[in-house]
C-alpha cells in the first residue's frame, strides 16, 4: 500500500478483461470493460508533478500504488512524501507489477519512445489498461500498448499542478480529457470519479485542439499577468499583485459567467489615442513587451467587433493605430 489513505468502499474498476477493447483503427470492438469495486493495482512510470500526485489521490481512494519509476532528485523527493512506501523501480519493474493500471506521467514528446520501449520488452500484457496523462496526444501514441494486447487510455488532469500534498486539495470538481476506445469508456469514468473529477470525452482528431486552447488559457495567462506585474513595477507600484489580483479576478469571473461581454477598457471603446500612448511608453520603457500587447489588442479588437461591443467605424482609427505601429515593429 503507497501512501496513507483513505478508502472508499467504491474504490474503482477492474481492469479490462483479456477480450475487452481493442485499440484505436484496430477493426475490433471487444467486449465492454467489468466494472467492480476492487482495488487496482497501479504503477506509474514518470512520478513527477502529475504522476505522483495523482498517485496519491488514487491511493486515497482505496487503490494500490506498487511501483513507480524516478531518476531525478526532485522525483525521489517527492515519492518519499506522497508515495513514502511505494517501490522505486524502473520502467519495466513498474510495468511487471502494475497489473491492473500502468500510468505513464512523462513528457509529451517522451511517450511514443517510453511505451514503445516497454512493448519491446514485453513486460505489457493482456487485460492491463495503460494510460498516459498527455493533454496533447490521445490514443496514436499508445499504439505500441494496442499491439501488446494492453488497452489504451488518454487522462489528461486540466489542472496546473506544483507536485505537492497542496496539490490534492485541487482535484475534486476538475475535469479530465479523456479519449479511449468505447468498451474502456466505463473504466475510464469510475477512475475519473475516483479522482474527483469529471470526464469530458474528447476525440482524437480533436485531441490537438483540445491542449492549445488550455495552453492557450492557462500557460499564457502566466506570462500575461507577469508582464503586467512587471510593468506595474516600473510604475513604482511596490506591491503590483495588490493592485492586479482584484481586478484580475473580477475580470476572469466576468469572462467565465458572460464571455465577450465581460470586456471593457479602450479597446472596447475605441479609444484610439489611449492605446497609442500605451504603445508609445512600452516602446520607451519595455520594447519587449510591445509585441505581445500589439497581438492581443488586435485580437481583442476582433472579438469585440464580432461581439458587437465595438462599431467597425469606431474601430478604424484604434486599428490604424496598431497596424502602424506593427509596421514599425516589423521594420
Amino acid at each position: 500500500m503507497s501512501a496513507p489513505s483513505r478508502p472508499r468502499p467504491t474504490a474503482s474498476t477492474r481492469r479490462a478483461d483479456t477480450g475487452g477493447p481493442a485499440g484505436a483503427g484496430s477493426g475490433r470492438t471487444g467486449r465492454p470493460t467489468t466494472v467492480t469495486t476492487r482495488p487496482l493495482t497501479i504503477g506509474i512510470v514518470g512520478a513527477g508533478r502529475v504522476g505522483a500526485v495523482l498517485g496519491a489521490a488514487l491511493a486515497r481512494a482505496g487503490h494500490r500504488i506498487v511501483a513507480a519509476s524516478g531518476v531525478s532528485a526532485a522525483t525521489r523527493a517527492r515519492l518519499g512524501q506522497l508515495l513514502p512506501d511505494t517501490a522505486d523501480l524502473p520502467a519495466d519493474g513498474v510495468a511487471r507489477a502494475a497489473t491492473d493500471l500502468l500510468i505513464v506521467a512523462v513528457p509529451d514528446d517522451r511517450i511514443g519512445a517510453v511505451v514503445a520501449g516497454l512493448a519491446d520488452t514485453g513486460v505489457l500484457r493482456p487485460g492491463q489498461v495503460v494510460a498516459h496523462t498527455s493533454g496533447a496526444h490521445g490514443l496514436d501514441v499508445l499504439a505500441p500498448v494496442t499491439a501488446a494486447g494492453a488497452h489504451p487510455l488518454a487522462l489528461h488532469p486540466a489542472m496546473t499542478f506544483t507536485g505537492t500534498a497542496a496539490d490534492l486539495a485541487t482535484l475534486p470538481g476538475i475535469s479530465y480529457g479523456v479519449t479511449t476506445p468505447d468498451a474502456l469508456r466505463p473504466f475510464a469514468a469510475r477512475l475519473v470519479a475516483d479522482l474527483g473529477g469529471t470526464p469530458e470525452w474528447v476525440a482524437e482528431a480533436d485531441r490537438a485542439l483540445y491542449h492549445a486552447a488550455l495552453v492557450h488559457g492557462a500557460n499564457h495567462l502566466v506570462t500575461l499577468v507577469n508582464e503586467a506585474l512587471d510593468r506595474l513595477r516600473d510604475a513604482g507600484v511596490a506591491r503590483p499583485e495588490k493592485v492586479l489580483g482584484p481586478l484580475l479576478r473580477a475580470s476572469l469571473d466576468n469572462t467565465l459567467r458572460l464571455g465577450d461581454a465581460a470586456l471593457t477598457g479602450p479597446v472596447s471603446r475605441g479609444d484610439a489615442g489611449t492605446v497609442a500612448r500605451h504603445l508609445a511608453t512600452l516602446a520607451v520603457s519595455a520594447p519587449d513587451s510591445v509585441p505581445g500587447y500589439l497581438a492581443l489588442a488586435r485580437r481583442t479588437a476582433d472579438r469585440a467587433i464580432a461581439a458587437g461591443r465595438l462599431r467597425p467605424a469606431d474601430a478604424e482609427p484604434l486599428l490604424g493605430v496598431l497596424a502602424d505601429r506593427r509596421q514599425e515593429v516589423d521594420a
